[in-house]
């Protein structure tokens, strides 16, 4: 392998830094931008292979298009591009030779290597550190005992630079870590035993002394362990060992460096024996007890949970006009819900004083039906008799005491549940920035999401969650300490002794995942990493920390992060998201081309990111004060980077209801501290949501944020703890009682074509790749069989049935597959580079006729294009059997008017039913393809976007899925809008910016009347190719700015040349 990973001098030929022409990690969207802006034939650059680790990329601009072809190295550790079968390979010791020669014209090249392209610099700030706003002088050093993956920095605390002294190679290293007593003798003493070995001597006594004087110390500690083993040696056996009792009693008289050398030595093999004899004797003295004692009582190793005591909500019974007549208004109830009985009381106060209650158990009843309208009314449908129900609507006094009902019937349900495994999970996602000072005893509040925001009602709050999650920045507190901290205080709360699944740090940043101990074997391939992104990439003062796992089939994702901070380093912390999605080494190996936003059913992404408010501190200080939190969240750095798509693309976002947590006054809640004395003038940092939780879901799966808010009696840092519950589904590990999928009765995943629009300039061939878990191993299609472009910006391929495999899932069951998610990756036939990746959900397309599905591409943090396609996923009727998930229990009542008439409607676990008025998220497909791929879209509203839903979006088909019955759209209830502007990559120049001058869309014509189809399924027709090449809307976007098309790049292949293009 070519001395490529690190670059070193010998890679390119010659010492001093890389050429301008290196560009390491560049990404290849950002390679063709620069290439592009270059504008001149023969423009280059090389970058690193996305494909294959140690070889690089080289991009050659000409004819608007970039021309990339692939260096690789061989088993010698020469470089050669890589060439068609039977041309002759040349082969270079270094990079730089190899532009050397293809810089002269006509050596097999499109074109010759002129004009190199350096990369972009972002102009730094004129305060470059990158430390906590805190901690301005210096950046914290990294704890003694802390953490994994952590390398002491090179700082001002860091010794002296020894002289260089060519004939010791250890002196190089010296400044490196080697200690002050061996740094001093490599400086002076060294020179002297030189001497003395010229001179004839047989020993060294400089060195010698040298290493007495390091293990002086060792001594001192040898004596605490012999003396602490003695001790326990005698509590198996009453004789001491007379050697070591000699060694702790006598008195060192003053010794040469060579006799306190021995008499360590002499020491250690003593502790080596003595270690030994009292194993030894430990498994004798218990062998004998064994034998002699009566086996003592099993004692309980978990202690019970307490028990949920019997909850009261007062209720109204909601009524129509009609219903009024006869019973005169509405009437009060009492709902008292018995999670450990199961059991769910009506009680009803007549007016007489007497009492009319009805009890139903648990398994009488049916269905909770949410209504989106009223945020504080509730529909329950009980069992009457045998195939018989009733609904009856009850109105809470609140939304918050509506949800607190709901969660409760959950927690009985689940409790009393006839599945071995869970189908829903509570999940604890907790982040604070401690302001590197030790925590109060108490910080019940943080563990019980109470405080300001969206908090839990008192009658959940005790409710033990399944797990939790503790995000930590600037902690000084050491890693065992603080785990049984948060040990200690759950165990106080809920009596249960929480498990640790891993603990990670990085410095002072920690991330901690806690399990009920009745999950612990349900977790596996648990997994860890950290990536710094403090000073040079080097520091992890700044960075994040991730853990991954499986809960039984899902797959989990957590990152705790701390960004860099400022209020006008915002693209540094952008640059530090993208680095932590690219390098953070997370989940299944076999998923290593998608990044971690793609590689898990959930991610839950948290921290400290340190994204400011752009407004005068005066008016966000007015803002505050009347909790007036819109128009500050307006200008939030967080928020507008994601509308630009910059960070966290299609990430979701809890409603920030509670005021901004950083930077408070210590040992306050009322006082912002928002300027600070430096030697360089005053420092402003503005209040802010700096501390927030975000997260990620596979579409048609369940997810539902209960609670987003933060403390307000937690005083010591500068920052409030945040804390977010959610409400997770889960799947189990699932066994087919038909055993294994026989031929005859094989379940097959289809594809009737895929068209995707890839944001590059290429004219190269495409395959698509195929992962899942339901698939024994990854599947490649054939190379598109049809492409075009009308725009050099954005290349149209697709691909017929012809061209696409065939996918045999290893399970047939549809309770299974309607669980499973296919990721499929875009990749180029020249480099094999990803050109974007997505992911479909296999639960709306099983049935027997085809449906469609639409969704976008993102690689490396950006979105890149969109993909659709028609595929069916048959599964024999034998194992069509399924059953309803504790999830899909409760529902949405979108049509009011209709409630009482209709049967009620069972939710697909995937939006979420108290998302209210929100618009449909950016990756929701609410409008039909044709629209996205065919028509220009209006001017996104200026503003703050709505703000994202709560559930996992939908990969939806071409024409809105029907409910589970097979129910029309409710009447009356508009279509909502589409939602194209930010996301399909044809309304984005290279930059990627939305463009705000494309005309207005036409009205969308009336939907045509669905039928209900078997299997609630919708027969759709896949549409006929388009008779353009691309898009009609591409020759409607104009180009912003001064940049003219002849700056846009592409790649592409010419046959004619020898070298096989990268």
């Amino acid at each position: 392998k070519a001395q490529v990973c690190g670059l070193g001098a010998s890679s390119w030929g010659g010492g001093g830094p890389a050429p301008a022409w290196y560009h390491r990690d560049l990404s290849r969207a950002a390679a063709e931008e620069l290439l592009a802006r270059a504008g001149r034939d023969g423009s280059f650059l090389v970058r690193d292979s996305e494909s294959v680790a140690g070889a690089f990329a080289l991009c050659v601009l000409y004819q608007k298009h970039v021309h990339t072809y692939r260096i690789l190295p061989d088993g010698e550790d020469f470089l050669a591009v890589q060439t068609s079968q039977g041309v002759p390979v040349r082969r270079f010791q270094t990079l730089g030779e190899l532009i050397g020669l293809y810089a002269q014209p006509n050596q097999g090249l499109v074109c010759a290597l002129l004009l190199p392209v350096e990369r972009e610099r972002e102009p730094e700030p004129p305060d470059d550190r990158d430390v906590s706003d805190g901690e301005d002088e210096k950046p914290p050093l990294p704890p003694r005992s802390g953490s994994t993956s952590v390398s002491a920095p090179v700082g001002p605390g860091s010794p002296p630079a020894a002289p260089e002294t060519p004939t010791t190679p250890a002196a190089e290293s010296a400044p490196n870590g080697l200690s002050t007593v061996s740094h001093e003798y490599l400086k002076g003493s060294y020179g002297l035993d030189l001497e003395a070995v010229r001179g004839g001597a047989s020993s060294l006594p400089h060195l010698t002394r040298t290493l007495a004087t390091s293990c002086r110390r060792l001594h001192s500690e040898v004596d605490k362990v012999l003396s602490g083993l003695e001790i326990l040696s005698k509590v198996f056996d009453q004789q001491s060992s007379p050697m070591v009792t000699r060694l702790l009693q006598q008195q060192n008289p003053p010794q040469t460096g060579e006799q306190e050398l021995e008499s360590l030595v002499l020491k250690l093999s003593v502790l080596k024996d003595f270690l030994s004899g009292i194993q030894k004797k430990a498994l004798k003295a218990l062998q004998d007890m064994s034998s002699t004692a009566p086996p003592a009582p099993l004692q309980p190793s978990i202690r019970k949970a307490k028990t949920i005591p019997v909850q009261a909500f007062e209720v109204k019974l909601d009524v129509t006009l009609g219903d009024l007549t006869k019973i005169g208004k509405s009437q009060k109830f009492t709902l008292s819900v018995d999670v450990e009985g199961g059991r769910l009381v009506l009680l009803r106060r007549q007016r007489d004083s007497q009492e009319d209650w009805t009890t139903f158990t648990h398994d009488r009843i049916r269905q909770l039906i949410k209504s989106q309208r009223v945020q504080n009314k509730l529909g329950v449908v009980f069992e009457k008799e045998k195939d018989r129900t009733q609904r009856k609507d009850f109105i809470f006094v609140s939304a918050r005491k509506r949800e607190a009902f709901c969660q409760l019937l959950q927690l009985m349900k689940n409790k009393h549940s006839k599945q071995d495994e869970p189908d829903m999970i509570s999940v604890f996602i907790g982040t604070w920035n401690m302001g590197s000072v030790p925590p109060p005893k108490n910080v019940t509040s943080w563990f019980t999401s109470k405080g300001l925001g969206k908090t839990l009602d008192e009658v959940t709050v005790t409710i033990p969650h399944d797990i939790y999650v503790f995000g930590t920045q600037e902690n000084s507190v050491g890693d065992r300490e603080w785990l049984d901290l948060l040990r200690g205080g759950l165990k106080e709360l809920t009596d249960l002794d929480y498990r640790p699944i891993a603990m990670q740090s990085l410095w002072n940043i920690k991330v901690a995942v806690l399990v009920k101990p009745e999950h612990e074997n349900r977790i596996s391939h648990v997994s860890t990493s950290s990536v710094k992104t403090g000073i040079a990439n080097t520091l992890g003062n700044k960075g994040a920390v991730g853990v991954s796992f499986m809960f039984n089939g899902t797959s989990f994702g957590f990152v705790n992060c701390h960004l860099t901070s400022g209020n006008e380093k915002t693209a540094r912390r952008n640059q530090n998201y993208l680095d932590i999605l690219r390098l953070l080494s997370l989940g299944d190996r076999q998923l290593s081309a998608f990044d971690i936003s793609l590689r898990f059913t959930h991610l839950f992404w948290f921290g400290d990111l340190n994204y400011r408010l752009d407004m005068d501190i005066q008016e966000i200080l007015n803002y505050i004060s009347r909790k007036e939190f819109e128009p500050l969240l307006r200008v939030d750095q967080l928020n507008l980077e994601r509308e630009k798509h910059k960070v966290f693309l299609r990430f979701s976002e809890e409603e920030i209801s509670f005021p901004p947590t950083y930077r408070y006054e210590r040992g306050s809640r009322d006082t912002y501290a928002w300027h600070k004395q430096k030697p360089t003038g005053v420092r402003t940092n503005v209040p802010s949501w700096c501390d927030r939780i975000l997260w990620k879901s596979y579409p048609e799966t369940h997810i539902i944020c209960n609670s987003y808010g933060c403390t307000d009696d937690i005083v010591t840092s500068d920052h409030s703890p945040v804390f977010g519950t959610f409400e997770v589904g889960v799947t189990s590990q699932f066994i087919s009682k038909k055993g294994l999928s026989k031929t005859s009765d094989q379940a097959y995943i289809e594809f009737e074509s895929i068209e995707a629009i890839v944001k590059t300039a290429s004219r190269t061939k495409f395959f698509i790749e195929f992962y899942s878990t339901c698939l024994e191993e990854y599947k490649k299609s054939f190379e598109n069989d049809a492409q075009s472009s009308d725009n050099i910006n954005f290349l149209k391929v697709q691909w017929s049935s012809r061209q696409l495999p065939t996918l045999k899932p290893i399970l047939a069951d549809i309770e299974y597959l309607q669980d499973q998610h296919l990721l499929l990756t875009v990749k180029s036939m020249d480099g094999y580079e990803s050109y974007g990746e997505c992911v479909v959900a296999l639960k709306s397309m099983i049935g027997s006729t085809a449906q469609q599905f639409l969704t976008f591409l993102s690689h490396r943090g950006e979105e890149t294009g969109n993909i659709r396609g028609s595929m069916k996923v048959r599964v024999p009727t034998e194992r069509l059997g399924t059953r309803e998930r504790l999830y899909e229990w409760i529902s949405i009542d979108k049509d009011e008017a209709g409630a009482k008439s209709k049967a009620p409607s069972v939710s697909r676990g995937s939006q979420d039913p108290r998302s209210g008025n929100r618009k449909p998220a950016p990756t929701e497909a609410s409008c039909p393809l044709s629209k996205l791929f065919e028509e220009p879209e209006k001017p996104p509203p200026t503003g703050r976007p709505p703000a994202p839903p709560r559930a996992a979006p939908r990969e939806e088909p071409l024409t809105s899925r029907l409910k589970a019955e097979g129910a029309p759209e409710p009447e009356g209830v508009a279509a909502p809008p589409p939602k194209n502007s930010f996301n399909n990559p044809a309304y984005y120049v290279l930059e990627g910016v939305p463009h705000q001058l494309l005309p207005p869309e036409p009205p969308s014509p009336a939907r045509a009347p669905v039928p209900p189809a078997t299997k609630n399924k919708v027969a759709i027709t896949v549409p006929t190719p388009l008779p353009h090449s691309l898009p009609i809307f591409v020759s409607l976007l104009p180009h912003p700015g001064p940049r003219s098309p002849s700056d846009s790049v592409s790649e592409s292949i010419s046959s004619s040349l020898s070298p096989t293009p990268a």
